[in-house]
């Protein structure tokens, strides 16, 4: 017997906002007991610009979570004491190894309850940490959000999160689009599995004009060297001074380190959940496509293999969003749907239009990587080369593991896996001449795009460990979008 088709509501989501919280963000805490994490939040620039943030922090008292109630209120206090705990970690003039009491015990008991790591994830920053300007107005335009809570008070940081809020609400219509159409392929309904296909496509196209404005308000130089390293996480971040990783103080004395990855896009619950319903499978980075193992691959998926870094970042996802993908992924069937049905122009067109336009979505995530991360850091390492500099912050220091080459183990390399992975997308294509066209089409744009005819060393130049939020000095990704 097959499984039931997924609903949203088992997962706390909903066909309006998706992945994104049906009751909008709080602005703050309605307990006054909680007044002092929100004045900390308020002050946050000016406490980390000033250096006293620890000191503020270290003198606040540990405050229970007894009087958070509705979920709304958890989320709050997540996002409030996420933003307080990387302030306080890399707000100072070397990073803090110790968390105090006051933010982790706190934060660890919210985690707990939310089904999220202790630490600053895409829904801390993004999914949780937005609100409209007009609250009559949609939360898919750009011009209608804000942001809550920022670690720089910059305009630049507030767009960089709010272009993944506003994907994220003009994608939500996709999920049930999608599940409708899983639904419609077991009964042999041809013309309505066409159809959510289509309005697919469609949306994919606003999405990828979201992402393209990411330049309009974030400039690269700010986003790398003011905002990214607050993103950091403390997973391979030797280097920066956190050898190993972050205590979080209970008042036990038996405490033990503990190493996250930091924020970044790739914990984004929506993009997964495209490659499941497409039926796109990704392999580890540099691993080609075996033809004869289509099966297998098929039935690898469950359990991911260890080295998967997709299936890891789904432990960074709130738990019901996580789950979520694990029980579409048991049901997906619109792959083979189309395969069995062939002879239906239509249907093999809208679905290979899906492709097309998640591929293309890819390929300018590809762009901005390079412009917003690549870019800066190939520009600070031949500053660093002339002159030897004294490791202060993860935003001054210069890594002498990327000057020596070296690479973590596990190590990914940045472009080539964002590369793959958008060329992966083009695989389940069925049609041949669509693959065909999606290749030279892709290859056309790659060598007419500025940025990477400028120096085509940029594909395998850089090389990360992890990608998201798991550092070296120049060359991690964390805090980019990596879908």
């Amino acid at each position: 017997m097959l499984p039931p088709v997924p609903r949203l509501a088992d997962y706390g989501l909903s066909p309006r906002h998706g992945f994104l919280p049906e009751t909008l963000p709080l602005t703050r805490l309605p307990d006054p007991y909680y007044n002092k994490w929100e004045a900390i939040a308020a002050n946050l620039q000016a406490l980390v610009l000033t250096r006293r943030l620890r000191g503020v922090v270290d003198k606040l008292p540990v405050l229970s979570t007894i009087g958070l109630e509705h979920e709304s209120e958890w989320r709050r206090a997540y996002s409030l004491l996420c933003f307080m705990a990387h302030a306080y970690i890399w707000g100072g003039d070397s990073p803090a190894e110790r968390l105090p009491m006051a933010i982790s015990v706190p934060l660890l008991e919210i985690s707990d309850h939310l089904e999220v790591p202790p630490v600053a994830t895409y829904a801390a920053v993004c999914l949780w940490n937005f609100k409209p300007v007009f609250m009559n107005e949609d939360i898919d335009n750009m011009e209608n959000l804000a942001t809550l809570n920022t670690f720089t008070g910059s305009i630049d940081e507030s767009w960089f999160y709010l272009i993944s809020v506003a994907i994220e609400a003009r994608g939500a219509p996709i999920l049930d689009l999608m599940l409708t159409a899983i639904a419609a392929a077991r009964t042999n309904d041809a013309k309505t599995v066409t159809r959510c296909l289509i309005g697919f496509a469609e949306r994919l196209t606003d999405l990828t004009n979201i992402l393209q404005r990411m330049h309009e308000n974030c400039d690269p130089i700010v986003f790398y060297h003011r905002i990214r390293p607050f993103l950091a996480g403390s997973k391979n971040m030797g280097e920066a001074g956190l050898p190993n990783g972050v205590l979080y103080e209970q008042g036990t004395g038996t405490e033990t380190y503990r190493q996250y990855s930091g924020g970044s896009n790739a914990q984004s619950s929506l993009i997964q959940f495209f490659d499941i319903v497409l039926g796109i499978h990704h392999r580890p980075t540099g691993e080609k496509q075996n033809t004869s193992s289509s099966e297998s691959e098929r039935e690898g998926r469950h359990p991911a293999p260890k080295h998967n870094f997709i299936q890891e970042m789904r432990r960074y996802m709130p738990g019901p969003h996580a789950r979520f993908l694990a029980d579409v992924s048991q049901v997906a069937n619109i792959r083979e749907f189309v395969q069995d049905n062939k002879s239906n122009q239509q249907l093999c067109l809208a679905y290979d239009a899906c492709l097309a336009m998640l591929s293309a979505f890819r390929d300018k995530h590809i762009a901005i990587v390079t412009r917003y991360i690549i870019t800066p850091s190939r520009e600070v390492r031949a500053r660093s080369r002339s002159r030897s500099r004294k490791r202060v912050n993860l935003a001054a220091a210069s890594s002498k593991a990327q000057t020596k080459g070296q690479t973590g183990t596990g190590g990914t390399a940045l472009i080539p896996f964002l590369k793959q992975a958008r060329d992966e997308t083009g695989e389940p294509a069925v049609e041949e001449w669509t693959r065909s066209f999606m290749k030279r089409k892709l290859r056309a744009e790659y060598q007419a795009d500025p940025i990477f005819s400028k120096d085509r060393s940029v594909e395998t130049d850089v090389d990360v460990k992890g990608l998201a939020g798991s550092w070296t000095m120049d060359d991690e990704v964390g805090g980019i979008c990596s879908f």
